[in-house]
């Protein structure tokens, strides 16, 4: 039997950038969606700053396997009307599609859990699209759908 390659999930390092482009990219991409190169650079510096520790910039983490980046999150704490301490947004998950159905996803958002935790922040929310099936399987698994509604401007 294989052994199985071990998941690590870790902070996004300034080396990084290609790879996070390339997964940043294609998630992009499943949703229809595409971002400016100003963006893409503004969006990079926030999570770094994010995650040195400067307050109110979004965090990025990596997965790994093999020490190859295969997935991504992004996340921000932020203040709410109805609590004292802050709440978390999970912006943005993504695994390749070689990769899914590894547990990639999960670790990528229980790792988000788990500073959540260490900030003080009990609640963790997202949103996605009602076609994404496959990922739908892993949420409905691991948090609780609400009925809430988005309307946007």
């Amino acid at each position: 039997m294989p052994t199985e390659e071990k998941i690590v999930i870790r902070l996004l390092e300034r080396r990084d950038e290609p790879d996070w482009r390339r997964l940043w990219t294609a998630y992009l991409e499943f949703y229809e969606a595409s971002v400016s190169e100003e963006v893409f650079r503004g969006s990079f510096e926030r999570m770094l700053a994010g995650n040195a520790g400067a307050p109110n910039e979004f965090r990025g983490l990596l997965a790994t396997l093999a020490g190859k980046p295969v997935g991504l999150v992004h996340y921000l704490f932020h203040r709410h009307g109805w609590r004292i301490e802050n709440v978390c947004y999970l912006q943005d998950l993504y695994a390749d599609p070689h990769v899914r159905g590894r547990g990639i996803g999960r670790k990528l958002i229980e790792a988000v859990y788990a500073d959540a935790d260490r900030e003080g922040c009990p609640s963790v929310y997202w949103l996605t699209q009602e076609f994404n099936t496959d990922a739908r399987k892993l949420y409905d698994r691991i948090a609780t759908l609400t009925p809430f509604i988005k309307y946007q401007r």
